[in-house]
């Protein structure tokens, strides 16, 4: 069962490799802006979210550690996902308009729409990751 560090480290690399490729071509059909624009959009959002997860994730498994019910149900994942989503997308509405060149409702639809299918892909990769490499200690 992998813990700690590697446990992030391999999580972090994994989840952003995949969010990379899909957010690129995202960007890419939602602004019109060319490749490289949407994926060097895509990676310097991607060093946001990786900062952002650590911390997050950090955070997430202090509470964790506090609670009575142990493991994670479908409420403790689902709230997980949606309190990283929130937090994120809070931060990158700003930096999609400026950096796609589109308004800022341009970036909030298609935020809202990022936060839609990362919300799922969070859900679904963390439980994926959990099966593949165990729970954290921090909820066994």
């Amino acid at each position: 069962m992998m813990q700690g560090i590697a446990r992030r480290v391999t999580y972090v690399a994994l989840y952003e490799g995949i969010a990379v490729i899909i957010a690129s071509l995202s960007f890419q059909l939602g602004s019109g802006q060319d490749a490289a624009t949407s994926a060097g959009t895509a990676v310097v959002i991607s060093g946001l979210a990786v900062g952002w997860n650590f911390a997050f994730n950090w955070l997430f498994e202090r509470w964790e550690a506090r609670q009575t019910l142990r493991g994670r149900n479908l409420a403790r994942r689902i709230s997980h996902a949606v309190g990283f989503e929130l937090g994120f997308g809070a931060m990158i509405i700003p930096l999609l308009s400026w950096m796609l060149s589109v308004s800022l409702w341009q970036a909030l639809l298609m935020n809202i729409a990022l936060m839609t299918f990362f919300s799922l892909y969070t859900f679904a990769f963390t439980w994926g990751f959990d099966r593949v490499f165990g729970l954290p200690e921090t909820s066994v």
